[in-house]
């Protein structure tokens, strides 16, 4: 699975931020939370609809 599976740019969804694919969760959010660290499992749990793979995609994007 590649980085552009998980996230996805459509100027439809959120003005066109980069967010996981399928949702309305921006990767600059996931990104800030990592950085004010927040735990994966606390994302997980906040964002019923986000896995453990978006979270490392998220992570690889050089968004």
């Amino acid at each position: 699975m590649t980085i552009t599976d998980r996230i996805e740019i459509n100027p439809k969804v959120m003005l066109g931020k980069p967010v996981i694919r399928g949702t309305r969760i921006p990767v600059e959010l996931i990104l800030r939370k990592l950085s004010e660290e927040a735990a994966e499992a606390d994302l997980l749990d906040a964002y019923p609809r986000l896995t453990c793979e978006d979270i490392q995609a998220a992570r690889q994007s050089k968004i």
